[in-house]
């Protein structure tokens, strides 16, 4: 009975959402989707609900970066199409008129807690200490529109050493990489006040300076799997990576975090903003699918009971936000409060 009233849903939202074929096939396991930062903390939910909710299957969560996540979140309504997408960084508006564009409607944002775009270096490197400006002087393809030329460290600030740049990262896909561009990239850049008149003058052409990377071998992409990155440090120690803070601190055996600005990125520096490369992590989830996919209320909730500090997702890396803020997304979460899709930039 249960799988017949699952299909007869199924095939009611696909027809009010226009889906294509094979959309009301059934579904009765949940399906996240998105960013690998975010992934360990949806899989420990996930391994506390199954353990939790023995009534309903165990949610399948995929690792497939932020923005690959993003498409197939935003590709439609049904059991074709993922219920939750984990994102290291906003939806953009072009993904939100996507989403609209196929008939999802009714997305939830919520706050999980804050993470930190960190650069690091191998235990056995050059204990390197960076700004904005360095960082986006050594990896931007024409660093302030001019031909990049850096080959070594000590070509973009005489302070650092005479090793050659290199630098693992993330792909362009990955929400850390839109991050890294905005949080570091970007702010180094318009640390140059002609960079900052350009953004007003002529705005594409100042996105594509200030956060476009050289593709000459200096930047290095490395896949979704940021404890790759960890280890091909460990393997390389004159190279620097750049990664979410909970890879960090799982390898502080291994690595060590790069100062940025003189701050170093440790729980307290990334929970108060201090540190620049703080950000938030969302989950996003389908209001269109919370009465058709069984559990998909009783997960949400589990994520917002245990995101507190002490709790399990704590343990694992989660920095907490603020009180007022994690309150404020415990009741979205809780309520499944739409998202106002004007509000998206």
């Amino acid at each position: 009975m249960i799988s017949r009233t699952m299909g007869v849903a199924w095939a009611a939202l696909a027809l009010s959402a226009c889906s294509n074929g094979g959309a009301n096939a059934s579904r009765d396991q949940i399906r996240a989707v998105g960013s690998s930062t975010v992934y360990p903390f949806t899989t420990a939910v996930t391994e506390q609900f199954a353990r939790r909710q023995t009534q309903f299957k165990a949610p399948i969560v995929e690792s497939t970066g932020t923005g690959a996540g993003m498409k197939l979140f935003c590709a439609g309504v049904g059991a074709r199409f993922p219920d939750i997408e984990n994102a290291s960084r906003a939806i953009k508006k072009s993904e939100m008129d996507d989403c609209t564009k196929n008939g999802v409607r009714n997305i939830v944002e919520i706050q999980i807690g804050i993470d930190g775009i960190v650069m690091a270096e191998s235990l056995k490197g050059e204990a390197m200490r960076l700004t904005p400006a360095d960082v986006y002087r050594a990896l931007a393809a024409d660093p302030y529109g001019k031909p990049q030329t850096a080959k070594l460290w000590r070509d973009v600030n005489p302070a650092l050493p005479a090793i050659p740049i290199v630098v693992y990262g993330p792909p362009p896909t990955s929400g850390t990489r839109d991050a890294f561009a905005e949080l570091i990239l970007q702010k180094g850049c318009d640390a140059d006040p002609a960079m900052d008149a350009l953004k007003k003058a002529d705005a594409k052409r100042h996105t594509a300076i200030c956060t476009k990377v050289r593709e000459d071998g200096a930047y290095v992409e490395s896949g979704e799997n940021d404890n790759l990155i960890v280890q091909k440090l460990s393997a390389n120690p004159d190279a620097v990576g750049v990664f979410g803070y909970s890879f960090l601190e799982e390898n502080a055996d291994r690595v060590r975090g790069i100062p940025m600005n003189g701050i170093v990125p440790t729980y307290e520096t990334i929970a108060d903003y201090s540190y620049p490369g703080s950000r938030p992590l969302y989950i996003y989830v389908k209001g269109q699918h919370l009465n058709v996919v069984p559990g998909l209320r009783e997960l949400v909730a589990e994520y917002a009971n245990d995101w507190g500090r002490g709790g399990y997702l704590s343990r694992r890396g989660l920095i907490v936000a603020p009180a007022d803020v994690s309150e404020r997304n415990r009741q979205i979460a809780l309520n499944f409060t739409p998202l106002d899709p004007a509000t998206v930039k």
